[in-house]
């Protein structure tokens, strides 16, 4: 392989048989001056790479690596490339790869909502066509905008769940304003949850953990929840009833979730933030008299913007925020077996694939 004609990946070449990713190699976008090409050394497994691989997003792209927690070094860099980066530096990326820049968002520092904005994978570039391919592969080309420089004393493995699930949930805290005696409950105790819980405490919130039954109530309890709240526990809205200020909803699927009771949890003018993609033919229904009587506002939040991207990394750094991670060395069979993990909910919390020097040939 001549890189960077070519890029080395494992991902999907048959939806019917998405747990048995296979090899394959893709051209990239061509190069822009503002461009950089990074090697990869590790990237984690997010609930989106289940949802893409799977076909429930679509069967729109084959083959197809996903993976939008990145983290490497920069081995090629354009003239024109964002200042403060360079040859050699430990970068991550995202969920994004590209934006237009001159869009309204982008004008207006939300480059996540840009317009024109590119996905890590199973997207297009607006003016070539070329499909994008993600983070299990060994290099990858993006926009130097949407490249952010690790903090020496994140270890890679741990910043990279960071760059997607890490920022989904940091964000809607950041839009909420989330200070010291904020009263926030999270939805979801998995990996964005359990991040979500680490960077509301690490900004002074008042922290309660809900889930449907108490089986994450310890470990829920040793992430630094203040409160643990069982929707399934027939005390529920006359235990949690006007307690919280803003309500974080994580759950990756809406089927069966107890919006009437995340909605009781909320004080007068509360704030409920929906942050997680379901499976694409499911639809929320929420009910309008609780929200207009209660003066509830009601968010969508996807992923962050580049500057929210770059606080949250500082932060982690300097508060110590570690998601807990589990390592596993990629290869095809140890790919789809931790799809599989991740599909069944078989991971506290996160997975990162590591050990891209010893599979991929660089």
């Amino acid at each position: 392989m001549v890189y960077p004609e070519t890029i080395e990946a494992v991902g999907v070449v048959d939806y019917d048989k998405w747990l048995e990713p296979k090899r394959f190699e893709y051209k990239p976008q061509d190069f822009r001056d503002y461009d950089v090409d990074i090697e990869i050394e590790c990237c984690g497994v997010c609930g989106s790479d289940i949802h893409a691989a799977s076909g429930n997003w679509g069967k729109h792209q084959n083959p197809l690596a996903v993976g939008h927690e990145i983290v490497g070094k920069i081995v090629k860099i354009g003239p024109n490339a964002k200042e403060g980066l360079k040859l050699g530096d430990r970068v991550g990326v995202g969920a994004q790869c590209d934006c237009d820049s001159t869009c309204i968002a982008c004008v207006e520092s939300h480059e996540n909502n840009c317009r024109n904005a590119v996905g890590t994978y199973q997207s297009k570039y607006k003016e070539s066509g070329i499909e994008t391919n993600g983070g299990n592969a060994s290099h990858i080309r993006v926009n130097s905008k949407l490249a952010f420089k690790i903090p020496d004393n994140l270890p890679s493995e741990v910043a990279a769940p960071l760059l997607c699930g890490g920022i989904t949930g940091f964000s809607p805290l950041l839009q909420a304003k989330v200070g010291k005696g904020t009263k926030v409950a999270v939805a979801g105790i998995g990996g964005i949850g359990h991040m979500t819980i680490l960077f509301a405490k690490a900004l002074g919130a008042e922290v309660t953990a809900v889930s449907r039954n108490t089986k994450k109530e310890q470990v829920s309890k040793e992430l630094g929840a203040d409160h643990y709240a069982a929707t399934d526990d027939d005390d529920f809205e006359k235990k949690f009833k006007d307690t919280v200020d803003v309500f974080v909803n994580t759950t990756s699927s809406f089927t069966g979730s107890s919006f009437d009771k995340y909605l009781s949890m909320l004080k007068p003018r509360g704030q409920l933030y929906f942050i997680t993609a379901p499976p694409a033919h499911e639809q929320l229904t929420l009910p309008p008299f609780k929200l207009l009587m209660n003066n509830i506002s009601v968010h969508g939040s996807a992923i962050g913007a580049p500057h929210e991207i770059e606080y949250m990394l500082e932060l982690a750094s300097k508060e110590n925020i570690r998601p807990w991670v589990q390592t596993v060395d990629i290869n095809e069979k140890s790919l789809g077996e931790t799809w599989d993990k991740t599909e069944r909910g078989d991971v506290k919390f996160r997975y990162t694939m590591t050990g891209y020097d010893k599979f991929f040939k660089h």
